[in-house]
């Protein structure tokens, strides 16, 4: 339907979509993010999706709130999928290990979504950002793996220290890493955190190993999930994978020759250059506008 608007006690024939066109302040022009490569270098999403059909990993490091991270995860799994069918593996730190079971179930279709989600641990945003890609490895039979370890686990590490972790059953320690835990406490994801106190007060050092066991795990169950051929795309907060660290030193530990793919997502005020603290954080960089409508 056309409107017209009349002026001057003249009928001025002018559709009014067309004053709403050239209405439209500069600001709607900017785009919604810029793809770099690790050296700050401009790219494009089919040359990362190109990259990572590549790889035996991908971890897609994400900001949990960011509503074009979770767009692009879900655009990224639809492009993966349509090269690599059945042979893509989807997994994700928004699940905890013991939750497998549920998970897998809802997957097969043995039990309905009502089911499911009363009764996994599902992160508040579950139903914007993580459901999507829930809902396409369902639809397209693949398997989502839940990678975390569980959070009674972590934050009894982070009260009492790792070696409360040897207490545990046989059957706990089946939802963790394999014990001991050996890690660089050098590495600047950890390093970072040296001197920091909890909210209750506990020191760094087990705030650390609260850090450090969350990634081996992850790490640890990426690996027993992938099979020889297939590509398996991680999704996880990004400071489990930036700088080549966290997730990924465990992998590379593991195994050397793995190939992996780091993604990254960044926010700046202005995206049209990759600032310089932003780079090298991982092959591929996704900056956001600093004012991006948050997810929650």
């Amino acid at each position: 339907m056309h409107c017209y608007l009349k002026n001057n006690n003249k009928t001025r024939w002018i559709p009014v979509v067309l004053l709403a066109v050239f209405s439209i302040p500069a600001m709607a022009q900017m785009p919604a993010y810029r793809l770099f490569r690790e050296d700050g270098k401009k790219t494009d999403f089919k040359k990362m999706t190109e990259a990572a059909a590549g790889a035996d990993v991908v971890l897609f490091g994400e900001l949990h709130n960011d509503p074009i991270a979770h767009w692009l995860q879900l655009e990224l799994t639809r492009s993966l999928h349509a090269k690599k069918g059945v042979m893509l593996v989807l997994g994700a730190e928004m699940f905890e290990t013991d939750n497998q079971l549920i998970l897998d179930e809802y997957l097969e279709g043995l039990i309905p979504e009502e089911k499911f989600e009363e009764e996994v641990k599902l992160w508040k945003n579950y139903k914007t950002d993580y459901k999507p890609l829930v809902l396409f490895a369902r639809e397209h039979q693949l398997r989502f793996i839940a990678t975390n370890i569980p959070r009674r686990y972590a934050n009894i590490v982070f009260r009492q220290g790792l070696p409360v972790l040897d207490g545990i059953s046989e059957a706990a320690k089946g939802y963790i890493t394999p014990l001991p835990l050996e890690y660089d406490t050098s590495l600047q994801s950890y390093s970072s955190l040296s001197g920091a106190e909890g909210p209750m007060g506990h020191g760094s050092a087990n705030l650390v190993d609260a850090q450090a066991i969350k990634d081996a795990t992850m790490a640890h169950f990426i690996l027993a999930n992938r099979d020889p051929g297939s590509l398996f795309l991680h999704f996880n907060g990004a400071y489990h994978s930036d700088h080549g660290e966290s997730i990924n030193w465990f992998l590379k530990r593991a195994d050397p020759g793995l190939e992996i793919v780091t993604i990254s997502t960044v926010s700046q005020d202005e995206i049209d250059r990759l600032e310089e603290k932003n780079r090298g954080k991982a092959d591929f960089i996704i900056c956001v506008p600093s004012t991006m409508t948050k997810t929650h």
